[in-house]
């Protein structure tokens, strides 16, 4: 389901979330009776790595608390009896400057540092299932085994290695990232990108194999073009006024990637997937949804309708 919304007006979100979300389901398909729910949002980079002056690290490159703050209200409404707001952060100062505590007291949530164990002894395996592509299982925080439903929050970016970044790229933030380096001074997860070309698309689809997601959400009411973080080169921040929500990542993050001007199934090195292969293609081919406009059942605006051409990443800053 696409649908308008122009800022993050606290009841203009409610409103538009719930009337997508009732478009999309009725709420007893997702939530069951006294579900337990993991919320992932995107707070990319951490607090220290944000240099955007006078931009709101909410309104460019992580997902914003108020849609998060809506969403578990209706979780709630649907039958929810626990809610876990969960991400991999730099730092937890990323949940306090960015509004997640502020939320977190009013949904009974519980903010979950997902590099931790907390509140569990240690961590547990994730298994990817028959025919990893790269990783037989992944370790991580027991909660994300132990949730009812699993919902992916992300932004609307483009990624410079990648090609594109929404919900389904969300989950390599869901690993502990000291578990995943070469080396203990590397930067996040290097791992994952030795040889990002190959490496880096078929990990995002194993992640998406151990963990799925039942739920995808994107936020692109307010953004950044040209990369996922103020690390890439010429982001700027941009104003697509868009929502979009699926019950499938693969055709949610395919909605959203036509939204932004690329096409989903482009091959590499076509744009905007010109570092490495493009994951939604992977995706389909290993019968995660499909990334084919034609093949998904859309409801609300037409893509043409919202479309919001964005600037490729092209690399980093110097």
């Amino acid at each position: 389901v696409i649908g308008r919304q122009g800022d993050y007006e606290r009841k203009a979100v409610r409103a538009r979330l719930e009337q997508m979300l009732g478009d999309l389901w009725e709420s007893k398909k997702i939530i069951p009776p006294g579900a337990k729910v993991a919320i992932k949002v995107n707070l990319t980079g951490g607090v220290k790595a944000y240099d955007m002056e006078g931009v709101p690290a909410v309104e460019s490159v992580v997902t914003h608390p108020e849609l998060v703050r809506a969403l578990g209200e209706l979780m709630i409404d649907a039958g929810a009896s626990q809610i876990y707001i969960v991400e991999a952060v730099y730092e937890w100062e990323s949940f306090t400057a960015w509004g997640y505590e502020e939320i977190a007291g009013p949904l009974n949530a519980k903010l979950i540092d997902l590099n931790q164990p907390a509140p569990y002894a240690d961590f547990t395996e994730l298994p990817v299932g028959p025919d990893p592509l790269i990783y037989e299982s992944f370790t991580a925080n027991r909660i994300l085994a132990e949730v009812d439903t699993f919902i992916s929050v992300a932004k609307m970016k483009c990624h410079v290695e990648a090609g594109v970044t929404h919900t389904m790229k969300n989950l390599v933030g869901m690993v502990p990232y000291a578990l995943y380096r070469e080396q203990s001074t590397d930067g996040a997860r290097s791992s994952f990108h030795v040889d990002s070309k190959v490496r880096l698309p078929r990990i995002i689809v194993d992640l998406n194999r151990a963990r799925p997601i039942h739920l995808a959400l994107i936020d692109g009411i307010k953004t950044i073009e040209a990369g996922e973080g103020t690390w890439a080169a010429d982001v700027k921040q941009v104003s697509p006024g868009v929502l979009i929500v699926g019950d499938n990542a693969l055709a949610t993050d395919t909605i959203a990637t036509a939204v932004q001007g690329f096409d989903p199934s482009a091959r590499y090195p076509k744009t905007p997937f010109t570092r490495a292969e493009n994951y939604l293609n992977i995706a389909h081919n290993m019968d995660l949804g499909t990334n084919l406009l034609e093949k998904i059942d859309l409801l609300g605006p037409s893509i043409e309708d919202v479309r919001y051409p964005f600037r490729p990443a092209t690399g980093y800053k110097s």
